[in-house]
């Protein structure tokens, strides 16, 4: 069974989960979450065994890697990066300005949005996506679910 899958189980005891986590610190931007923020998100997200790291950036660094690997010539909030499946191994990538800016144009606290990002990623690098209106509403539900069981807004309610 896929780590997509396995979030769809209901509520029986599973396994805890091994998280491998290295935080690169590549931003002078103020109020960056602590590692063990980011962590307790991850852990949230997961179902099973994943070694990552996770960089934070600033909006030079996250254009240029958004230019080269999606071919968009702009900084984005998160980019997921799997580098192996077996056992589930890859990159996430915050750019702080972005993550800021979007806080604050939607009135969310900063660090329930980074929370978000978190999320969002963790469970681009398990499979799920947001490619279809089908695969976004499932995406989004769950999201929503592991934001409330960490006591922070719904991400997709209107301020």
């Amino acid at each position: 069974m896929n780590n997509k899958k396995m979030h769809k189980l209901s509520s029986a005891k599973l396994p805890p989960v091994k998280l491998s986590l290295a935080v690169q610190y590549a931003s002078e931007a103020p109020n960056i979450p602590m590692r063990a923020q980011f962590r307790r998100w991850a852990k949230a997200a997961l179902l099973g065994d994943v070694s990552l790291t996770l960089r934070v950036v600033d909006e030079v660094e996250g254009r240029e890697l958004n230019k080269a690997y999606r071919g968009k010539d702009y900084p984005t909030n998160v980019l997921t990066f799997v580098l192996d499946d077996e056992p589930l191994y890859g990159d996430v990538i915050i750019c702080a300005p972005v993550v800021e800016r979007e806080a604050r144009e939607q009135r969310k606290e900063l660090l329930a949005h980074y929370a978000h990002m978190t999320i969002h990623a963790l469970l681009h690098l398990q499979g799920y996506d947001h490619e279809s209106d089908d695969d976004a509403a499932e995406m989004e539900a769950l999201e929503t679910k592991l934001m409330l069981e960490l006591r922070y807004p719904d991400p997709y309610q209107e301020s």
